[in-house]
């Protein structure tokens, strides 16, 4: 009996390890975006090389994390509620990194943009809102997965049409402009770039929003409507 409880409490410090991991690594990402929205309204060249050169970090950090995942349920065996924590941090870290590469992405942009001369284009107070929804939308969906939260979960579902509305309104300018100053269409591409970037990361920050309502009702809702989530999270 004594021997179980050890065990169990072993286990239990465990994955609470692993969460903290996770959360360690969401924060890494979150100054990874927060870096490259800078660097790109800014100009900050050498900012732009260390978010790219950081992204190696985010990346050891996935594979430390998944290989502890992997090495909980092959000693573990966890059942139930706990194995579905183990698939859910194997799912979040995925999208952290997929956001991290976003992040170098944006970063990446910023500086072939830095490069050009400076036509009378670039709408960087649009790109900078789309990105605020977005950085919001990952630390809520890192909240939700830290106090397995649905209705902090829920919202973040619903801001990620916000982010898609922003990208469509971006991009809709970039066409206009792009139709009217053909000498626009490179820069006007990079910062499409940029836009689709962001539009991604909110992309991922709401799925790892669905993973925490499959952690906490075993329900997989990656494929219902928004509608469907709000219910299931009033309902807990």
């Amino acid at each position: 009996m004594i021997n179980n409880e050890h065990t169990s409490k072993q286990f239990d410090a465990e994955l609470e390890a692993v969460r903290a991991r996770v959360l360690q690594m969401g924060g890494l990402v979150e100054n990874q975006i927060r870096l490259a929205v800078e660097a790109l309204t800014n100009g900050d060249v050498d900012l732009m090389n260390r978010v790219v050169a950081d992204d190696h970090r985010v990346n050891a950090m996935e594979v430390e994390i998944d290989e502890t995942c992997s090495q909980i349920i092959a000693r573990r065996q966890p059942a139930a509620g706990d194995l579905r924590m183990v698939m859910t941090v194997i799912k979040t870290i995925t999208d952290l990194e997929r956001i991290g590469d976003e992040a170098e992405k944006i970063a990446r942009m910023a500086k072939l943009l830095s490069q050009r001369e400076r036509l009378n284009l670039p709408r960087y107070n649009e790109i900078k809102h789309a990105a605020e929804i977005a950085l919001d939308m990952l630390r809520k969906s890192l909240d939700a997965f830290a106090r397995l939260d649905l209705h902090t979960a829920a919202q973040v579902v619903r801001q990620d049409e916000q982010v898609d509305e922003e990208f469509r309104a971006i991009m809709r300018y970039l066409i206009t402009f792009m139709m009217e100053d053909p000498r626009t269409i490179s820069t006007s591409l990079e910062i499409l770039f940029v836009a689709k970037a962001i539009e991604r990361i909110g992309d991922h920050a709401k799925n790892m929003s669905e993973y925490v309502v499959y952690m906490v009702k075993g329900r997989d809702v990656r494929h219902v409507t928004v509608e469907e989530i709000e219910r299931e999270a009033a309902a807990s």
